[in-house]
């Protein structure tokens, strides 16, 4: 089984129980988990590699719980430049009926990689509409080949706009064709091992996109086959105002009444909640993807993450969709969290302390396993998936702040992780992309595929 020897890092931080920061230290793994962190001279003096992290600070790989890759491919496209959820939505609708396979798979590839680059070892994505043949199986072949973690789901709508919902009737599917394929996608995918690379989720996409029969037959289905469970709530007063004239209830209760509750449930966003429904979510232990720059970009809001937190609802980080951010950078998007989660403590806006720069990383790491049901990622400690990344403290960005390397490294503008390790193996290295080969010919079909489907070729 390989070993990996990590060493004299400038600082480790574990993100442990008792959250060691560990100057001078190093973690040794074995076939892909950790076996020992400490100071680099309590740790084994050989290993079938050995990274040196002098002058670097080694992080916990940040987990990614909500996501579109597809969306990649329609980035800061005319006519959803400016414009609110629902308004972007149908400009893109469109374009994105147009995709392919091959557009699946190049966008995968792009944001993964991209992801990768920004110290990400963990993502969860919410692909929704599977026009032209498209599959899951698609975006497993492509994470495979990059390397990072993957949570994929079987998202799905079904209510088109003849029925009333927001989508067009061109990129709805039947109901029983979905249920269907998601149980086929669970037999086919998922592994609930420890270390497992692959897991399913259920994860119709919205209120406005799926029927109410859709949401509990899926909940039904995702506990039959011992999967979790995702879908967007609560992003925008649209949504509200939707939920309320066509179910007679807020967001949450809808959602709730359906049986979207429970340890094995995370909603996307969850802007729109006032504090009875934070208590039972809480109560309940249903999660939330806080998705702060999408949430500026389309200018839906701000969610109450300093309730959240302080009612213990667990709480993860998601870049939301490529088009809605419009990057896939996950330590910007844990900046952004952080400096949001400041402006709505300000006089005016809000109350209560400034969240602390480890508070945003804990939400990034810790958050986001827990948010995704692993035990297994999220720290680095005994036991756990030897997932973790490198940044190169030497670099101007960090210049005049080494005396907290760690508060740095979200305070300080975000720079690409300078290695990325998921299960004990590169996957970045030195800044370069180890798991595909000419990593800018993916870069050029991907722009190739992105004006095809934008001119509608």
């Amino acid at each position: 089984m390989p070993t990996l020897l990590v060493r004299n890092a400038e600082m480790l931080v574990t993100m442990d129980p008792v959250r060691r920061e560990i100057r001078g230290g190093g973690l040794f793994a074995r076939d892909g988990f950790i076996e020992a962190v400490g100071p680099a001279d309590t740790l084994p003096a050989t290993a079938d590699e050995i990274l040196d992290a002098s002058g670097l600070l080694v992080l916990p790989g940040l987990v990614n719980t909500h996501h579109h890759l597809y969306q990649t491919l329609t980035r800061a496209v005319p006519g959803a430049q400016d414009a609110g959820l629902f308004d972007w939505l149908k400009v893109l609708y469109p374009i994105w009926a147009r995709m392919t396979p091959e557009d699946v798979d190049l966008a995968t590839r792009t944001g993964l990689l991209e992801l990768a680059h920004s110290g990400c070892t963990t993502a969860f994505d919410h692909h929704y509409l599977w026009p032209n043949g498209s599959t899951v199986a698609d975006q497993v072949a492509a994470a495979h080949e990059v390397g990072v973690r993957f949570h994929v789901s079987r998202g799905s709508m079904s209510l088109g706009e003849s029925a009333g919902g927001l989508p067009p009737d061109s990129v709805v599917e039947d109901e029983d064709v979905i249920l269907a394929d998601c149980a086929d996608v669970i037999d086919r995918f998922h592994d609930p091992a420890p270390g497992s690379m692959t897991r399913v989720v259920l994860a119709p996409c919205s209120p406005f996109s799926v029927t109410p029969d859709l949401m509990r037959r899926s909940v039904e289905l995702a506990r039959d086959k011992g999967v979790r469970l995702h879908t967007h709530l609560a992003e925008t007063r649209d949504e509200e105002d939707f939920c309320v004239a066509t179910f007679g209830a807020r967001p949450v209760p809808y959602a709730e009444d359906l049986g979207w509750a429970g340890p094995d449930v995370w909603y996307a966003h969850g802007i729109f909640v006032n504090d009875e429904e934070i208590g039972r979510m809480a109560a309940a232990g249903t999660g939330v993807a806080h998705c702060p720059s999408s949430n500026m970009r389309l200018a839906s809001g701000i969610a109450p993450v300093a309730r959240y937190l302080a009612a213990g609802v667990p709480v993860g980080l998601g870049v939301d969709g490529s088009a809605s951010n419009d990057g896939s950078n996950m330590l910007g998007e844990t900046r952004l969290a952080l400096l949001l989660a400041r402006l709505a403590s300000s006089p005016g806006i809000g109350s209560g302390p400034q969240m602390a720069a480890r508070t945003a990383l804990e939400m990034a790491t810790l958050g986001g396993a827990a948010v995704l049901g692993r035990d297994d990622i999220g720290s680095l400690a005994e036991g756990k998936c030897a997932d973790f990344f490198t940044l190169d403290l030497s670099r101007i960005e960090y210049a005049g702040a080494l005396h907290d390397p760690v508060a740095a490294a979200l305070l300080c503008a975000p720079v690409p992780a300078l290695h990325t390790y998921v299960q004990g193996r590169a996957i970045v290295s030195g800044g370069e992309c180890t798991c595909l080969l000419h990593e800018q010919h993916w870069i050029d079909e991907h722009n190739r595929a992105a004006a095809r489907l934008v001119r509608g070729d």
